[in-house]
């Protein structure tokens, strides 16, 4: 027998995806000796098979009924564990126990199952996970390699994140409430039985008994199976130091709880004779709290006061300071023990005032003290115990209280505690965890996605690399579509290439690849990196060819990236394969003493339009009369853009917009050149066109440059040139229109953002 393996049983129902139970908190309907009948439905299927553990199925089912009679649970919550066991004997377990019970019984017992399947799968492939890496540091101490740790690993360094993801993995494949109370009352009889086997249930059942079931059964207030099933499982992690806490309290248990008893009726009567009607209680300590105290607080076994430990229960406030009162008269208190709770309530809500005291033989023993309602809310309220003991203000590792998924714990407590009177009414669906699943890694890792994620989604949570090379998936051993939606509880296996990159239809939400917003951002900037490598690559091109034509090959790069104000070779790659730098400019700091040539990069399909005989540029030079002016190329201005102006040698004022980047350079080079301008409120009636440079970045396709071209026809704007160029199926696209103004030029380009396939419009 596997150590991994546990109670569930061996036959294994694949946990294929289905709807979990929509009434998640209604509860089973009453039938006439349900219990009776659904034991005598499941004896002939279950008495002669055996668990996984070695223990007689049937013999099990039996102790958990029972059990779930200890915490209350209805006849019908009963007889429901006969059929979780029957479930996997069936051909059609749903079709059957349906039709035999009704349909709210078929549902619980068959989500029950996949649970307890999914459970042991994880618990088996975790288990087989530690082999391998115990195997590994075995082989490294044969060779006296260095290795990070040895031995086995102790359970408080278990990761809180995978025990958190268990816990919700848990609850999101049980949000009826029922399936949970199964769960815990089964993994308590299969602790139990491997004690009274004297056997070992392997460190990976124990693990999870310890830190996922007796911390959810805390969280429910069900404290019978909690203290219980954090016994068993510690005596099973940690023998020695059990069996040493166990001596320590054996060597004088008659004299304390005689002791104890004795305080008690004392106590009792004095409060009685006091008028105030207290119930007091003893409160018995178990091992595993009691070592969490020791270690939590650095305690040796003496230091522990509340081994010896009394609950009082009075009927009012003023009767809690009362007995308290008493108490510190009677027996000499421990003024560093005191907390009053009632004052000040902890954040969780709960209150009660707590003490230590000493009788004359200086033996101390705790005291609480709180009201019947105070009691009522601590035991079984949203006050869980579980917040106080697990996150208090004095400190013990566990889990935060103020989360939003404790929130829904507290939901959860308050339906355990309904679930005996609901018995035979339906209730109404929490919808807990709606928004989220839960799978599997290969190595029973458990993955958080959002609901409707997929196996691509699934690949870039665990990572990056591995989301980017996804070409395919195996859910539950099958190979399904990487747009197919995963369900909780599915085991997960990425097929992917060696090297590549994402697709992308990844990024069109219609075809339903991606749903988190961490994948798609993953895949936009692997896109947006390889646009710019692309865009370098055309910078660099483009430059070099500059310099060869120039003949200033020998200059270097990075001291004409200086020059030109930029940082770095690569920051002027980039700025010119992005058209906002010029290789004019370039030409201008190369050759200072002249001005650019002609731009004859683009093939112009026909002339420009002149201005008629008479007309004028429609710009003033301020302070300048009758100079002769020209609108500069690489920006190509048109009223009523911010204009700015450049004297140039021989030509006149070069006419720039104020944002050109080119016109920067100039500036930084000559500012003694620059003229201030301003256009001449030429009437837009007048017949003056202004030549307009649109660029347009695109995924390239059949047909985008006649849509482009119709947009730009349909807004009565004459197209004179375009300039194309596609690298790796982006096209990138340069119109020169003519305008009148340069609002016209907005209108057309908010209109050219709409044709499918383009990314990017703007002005160069």
């Amino acid at each position: 027998m596997s150590p991994a393996q546990a109670e569930s049983p061996s036959p294994a129902l694949a946990a294929t995806p289905s709807a979990i139970v929509a009434a998640t908190a209604s509860s089973l309907p009453q039938q006439a000796h349900a219990l009776v009948r659904a034991r005598a439905f499941a004896e002939p299927l279950l008495c002669a098979e055996q668990l996984d553990t070695g223990e007689n199925t049937l013999a099990h089912a039996d102790a958990v009924a029972q059990i779930l009679a200890d915490i209350g649970g209805s006849e019908a919550m009963q007889a429901a564990c006969y059929l979780v066991y029957a479930c996997q004997y069936l051909n059609r377990p749903h079709e059957v126990i349906s039709k035999a019970f009704g349909e709210n019984f078929a549902q619980l017992a068959v989500e029950t199952t996949k649970l307890v399947q999914l459970q042991r799968q994880a618990r088996v492939k975790a288990a087989q996970a530690q082999a391998k890496k115990e195997e590994e540091r075995a082989a490294a101490q044969e060779q006296a390699l260095p290795v990070a740790s040895a031995g086995k690993a102790p359970v408080s360094e278990l990761a809180a994140s995978q025990t958190e993801n268990v816990r919700k993995m848990l609850l999101a494949f049980s949000r009826d409430l029922r399936v949970v109370m199964l769960r815990l009352a089964s993994r308590l009889q299969t602790l139990r039985h491997f004690a009274a086997a004297k056997a070992d249930p392997g460190e990976s059942l124990a693990s999870e008994s310890l830190n996922v079931f007796a911390p959810l059964a805390n969280r429910l207030g069900i404290w019978q199976i909690k203290w219980e099933m954090e016994d068993l499982a510690f005596r099973f992690l940690e023998p020695q130091t059990y069996k040493q806490v166990a001596r320590l309290l054996d060597e004088k248990r008659v004299e304390r709880e005689a002791h104890v008893e004795q305080v008690r009726r004392e106590l009792e009567s004095d409060l009685q004779s006091l008028g105030i009607r207290a119930s007091v209680q003893g409160r018995p300590k178990h091992i595993y709290s009691i070592v969490r105290k020791m270690r939590g607080k650095s305690l040796d076994f003496d230091q522990v006061f509340d081994i010896r430990a009394l609950r009082v229960i009075v009927p009012g406030i003023d009767d809690c300071y009362t007995a308290l009162a008493h108490v510190h008269a009677r027996y000499l208190p421990v003024p560093e023990e005191f907390d009053d709770y009632i004052g000040k309530p902890k954040p969780n809500g709960y209150q009660s005032l707590h003490t230590v005291v000493r009788d004359a033989q200086g033996r101390a023993f705790e005291i609480q003290i709180r009201t019947q309602e105070m009691h009522d809310h601590a035991e079984h309220g949203v006050a869980a115990h579980w917040a106080y003991k697990e996150a208090g203000a004095k400190g013990y590792a566990g889990v935060s209280a103020s989360s939003d998924y404790d929130a829904k714990i507290a939901v959860l407590r308050q339906l355990l505690a309904w679930e005996r009177d609901l018995s035979g009414h339906a209730g109404q669906g929490q919808g807990l965890f709606d928004d989220r699943i839960y799978v599997l890694t290969p190595d029973a890792a458990i993955v958080e996605l959002p609901r409707g994620a997929t196996a691509v989604d699934f690949a870039y949570s665990v990572h990056t690399n591995l989301g980017h090379r996804c070409r395919g998936a195996r859910v539950d051993g099958a190979m399904l579509p990487l747009n197919t939606p995963l369900q909780s509880g599915q085991t997960v296996e990425i097929v992917a290439a060696k090297e590549g990159g994402p697709s992308r239809d990844w990024l069109n939400g219609e075809l339903g690849y991606l749903v988190s917003h961490r994948a798609k951002s993953k895949v936009r900037a692997w896109f947006n990196a390889q646009a710019l490598e692309e865009t370098v690559a055309r910078g660099r091109e483009g430059v070099e060819k500059l310099l060869q034509r120039e003949g200033r090959t020998s200059l270097k790069l990075e001291d004409l990236a200086a020059g030109m104000g930029l940082t770095s070779a690569q920051a002027l790659f980039e700025q010119v394969g992005k058209d906002e730098l010029s290789l004019r400019a370039i030409e201008t700091y190369l050759r200072p003493t002249e001005e650019p040539a002609p731009d004859d990069a683009v093939p112009w399909l026909k002339r420009p339009r002149k201005p008629e005989k008479g007309a004028t540029s429609g710009v003033l030079v301020v302070g300048v009369e009758s100079l002769m002016t020209q609108l500069a190329r690489c920006c190509r201005p048109a009223p009523p853009d911010d204009i700015i102006g450049f004297v140039t040698r021989g030509k006149g004022v070069s006419i720039h917009r104020s944002d050109c980047t080119d016109f920067a350079h100039l500036r930084r080079k000559s500012p003694d050149r620059v003229i201030e301008v301003q256009w001449s409120g030429s009437k837009a009636d007048d017949g003056t066109v202004y030549p307009v440079d649109v660029a347009v970045e695109a995924q390239d396709r059949q047909g985008l440059l006649r849509d482009i071209s119709d947009v730009f026809a349909r807004e009565k704007m004459n197209v004179i040139g375009v300039q194309t160029q596609t690298v790796k199926g982006v096209a990138w696209m340069t119109f020169t229109i003519e305008v009148r103004d340069a609002r016209q030029v907005a209108r057309a380009m908010s209109v050219v953002g709409d044709v499918p396939g383009v990314r990017v419009v703007r002005r160069k």
